[in-house]
């Protein structure tokens, strides 16, 4: 019998947990799961652990899609309405999975309550479907916070300059305002840019929609009808134009993604970042970024309501109900998410999900200037976090909203425009999905 820490974790049949009171693990030789998992640089580290949890179990894993989120939804969406669901791990998010109530199987009855437990709750809550539990969330909790190059804000002549030509001192900003003013004064296009920001699809609606509530105003109204077609909305929006029209942010920021933003702010290229903090290492690795070593954080700033933005998730890996093998399945998702496994993503910066890890990463981070400085930050950070709406038609919603605000960012319709169109696209289509 192969040894492994984490099969307490995972169980082959309700009937085993009745009779021994814990969870039994079970062989897996000759089991091969397909799997579709988020792609991208930060999260290849825990990818490598699965060959360790095929060796322990005899089971194999074919990975047969690795995407980003939004190109995986597109895909699930496919496999559901074509019938094709003959995988059975995929990557999730607290954000994606709502839309998905048949897709992924309770992974209750394949897990001990104390390994359960033994994630934070706020993140267990959000990973579950009415009563289902359907992910198990990694160590990728995602609220943004402020990155920054340091030596802009220690350079004595851009400090005066600053000062004569805004007013205040040239520090690391607290506002959106503040953000503003010095995106557009340490920007030199094309070589240089004050900011960035994702553009398209959900990640640039997120981005809008915390910055809507940044400035005192809500997307939805509590019936789901939209609520951003405000003065609040407008001033969220024009944040964005701004930005972009004084060429502050560069020309191809309204086509770049997450993993766009991570490589711009390496290349040393860009001053102020907002972004996860799955990033935190890769900036600050000198095989990987220019700016390593000179790199700060902070808290995400405030908008002009007081309120800090703070749109949030979290990552996590789920087992669909078509699986054959989902004790096999389960196993996995379990051994992906457990102790060992978020020690190692969160080493890279990322916040963890599991309480006996966030315990880790503070005594870890104790002698290291800048682990602390980002672990400080993201705690601050992690306060002001609020989730993305409660609604099975939230990506369908950004995937109407996106364009129009595109077309505003880009000059071809004016901020108040676009959100009354993409308001009445909205309201279109929640009426037709029976929201109200």
């Amino acid at each position: 019998m192969k040894n492994s820490k984490y099969r307490a974790a995972t169980t082959l049949a309700i009937p085993l947990l009745a009779m021994s009171g814990m969870a039994t693990a079970a062989e897996f030789d000759g089991v091969t799961l397909d799997a579709k998992l988020i792609g991208g640089q930060q999260y290849e580290a825990l990818y490598a652990r699965i060959a360790d949890w095929e060796a322990e179990t005899g089971a194999s894993v074919n990975v047969i899609s690795k995407k980003n989120h939004f190109e995986l939804d597109k895909e699930f969406k496919s496999d559901l309405a074509a019938g094709s669901l003959g995988w059975c791990v995929g990557s999730n998010h607290s954000s994606f999975a709502s839309q998905y109530p048949s897709l992924y199987t309770d992974l209750t009855p394949y897990l001990t309550p104390e390994f359960i437990a033994d994630y934070v709750d706020s993140n267990i809550a959000a990973s579950r479907i009415g009563d289902s539990l359907v992910m198990l969330p990694r160590a990728q909790f995602d609220v943004s916070a402020l990155y920054y190059q340091k030596s802009l804000y220690e350079d004595a002549d851009k400090q005066a300059a600053f000062k004569e030509e805004y007013g205040y001192d040239l520090t690391p900003p607290d506002t959106w305002q503040q953000v503003s003013d010095q995106a557009v004064f340490f920007s030199d296009p094309p070589n240089f840019y004050g900011t960035q920001f994702a553009g398209k699809d959900e990640a640039i609606v997120g981005r809008f929609y915390e910055m809507v509530v940044a400035e005192g105003g809500q997307l939805f109204n509590d019936d789901w009808s939209p609520a951003f077609n405000s003065e609040a909305g407008i001033r969220a929006l024009d944040w964005f134009v701004n930005i972009y029209q004084q060429g502050a942010a560069p020309k191809g920021t309204t086509s770049y993604l997450w993993d766009e933003l991570g490589q711009g702010f390496a290349s040393g290229t860009i001053a102020l970042n907002l972004d996860w903090p799955g990033w935190a290492g890769f900036f600050n690795d000198p095989e990987s970024s220019k700016v390593a070593g000179n790199v700060g954080v902070v808290v995400q700033p405030q908008g002009s309501a007081g309120i800090r933005t703070g749109w949030s998730g979290h990552h996590g890996f789920s087992v669909t109900e078509s699986c054959e093998n989902k004790e096999a399945a389960a196993s996995l998702v379990a051994f992906l998410t457990n102790e060992e496994s978020q020690k190692l993503e969160s080493s890279a910066g990322p916040l963890p999900t599991r309480k006996a890890v966030w315990e880790h990463v503070v005594a870890q981070a104790e002698g290291d200037a800048y682990r602390s400085e980002v672990l400080q930050a993201f705690q601050a950070a992690a306060e002001h976090a609020f989730p993305a709406p409660k609604t099975p038609y939230w990506i369908e919603a950004t995937n109407v909203i996106y364009p129009e605000l595109q077309a505003a960012i880009l000059g071809d319709r004016t901020s108040a425009e676009a959100l009354e169109v993409a308001a009445e696209a909205v309201d279109e289509m929640m009426r037709e999905n029976g929201e109200y």
